[in-house]
């Protein structure tokens, strides 16, 4: 089986995921997008993705994303930020993504907002938010009581839209309640602002459950792809 058979078969599998998952949860398939997490892959995957109808993909890293996303600069794709940023590269981010899925802290907000006006274009951003319980060991993501006030400056910057929001699942939890408290989340998102719709959440092993609480956008990399290449 060449690669890109391989990976055309993954795709049919993995959409079939989606559409089942909507079709259970009540949902029309079209309203969840696919993200195909592509780091540590080559960008002739990237390519192959694109040939088969993939429009969006994910990167973790910034040198990485950078490369791939020049490197494939005529594909016509949509390129997602989703690791951790740090803010001295939120400006360079900026300058290559059309969405950055991971802004957790205020620090992020003015560096973001710059890079995307030197590159002129407005950048779509998801608040990315944190779904450990009180007490826990926390991923990244800000904490839901600080997300207003973050969502705010997004929001008041003009060369970033506010477009929704970003989670993980916890460690060790099982992922439907956790996604279930960020629905509620997202309720209370729109009740300020209506028009920040997008909520990416669940990956390979969690997508199902994304779905059925109501993710418009889910991040699959090892189901599509195959297990990581080491890097060393």
């Amino acid at each position: 089986m060449t690669r890109r058979e391989q990976l055309a078969a993954n795709l049919d599998a993995v959409r079939a995921r989606i559409d089942q998952a909507c079709v259970d949860s009540g949902r029309d398939p079209g309203e969840v997008g696919l993200v195909v997490v592509t780091k540590f892959f080559p960008a002739s995957d990237v390519r192959l993705l694109a040939g088969l109808g993939v429009t969006d993909v994910g990167e973790n890293r910034h040198q990485e994303a950078q490369a791939k996303a020049a490197e494939c600069a005529d594909a016509g794709l949509r390129w997602h930020f989703i690791g951790g940023l740090q803010s001295n590269k939120a400006a360079a981010v900026a300058a290559y993504s059309d969405v950055v899925e991971s802004v957790d802290r205020p620090k992020l907000v003015a560096p973001l907002a710059r890079g995307a006006q030197s590159a002129g274009r407005r950048l779509d951003v998801l608040v990315q938010v944190s779904l450990d319980p009180p007490g826990a060991a926390h991923r990244a993501g800000v904490a839901p009581a600080a997300l207003r006030g973050l969502a705010e400056q997004v929001a008041g910057e003009p060369s970033l839209r506010l477009a929704g929001l970003m989670a993980v699942a916890p460690l060790g939890e099982e992922p439907g309640p956790a996604f279930a408290r960020l629905a509620q989340v997202r309720a209370e998102l729109l009740a300020d602002h209506p028009e920040a719709t997008v909520l990416s959440a669940g990956m390979s092993g969690d997508l199902e459950a994304a779905v059925q609480h109501g993710a418009t956008h889910v991040r699959v990399g090892s189901a599509i792809l195959g297990p990581r290449p080491e890097v060393l």
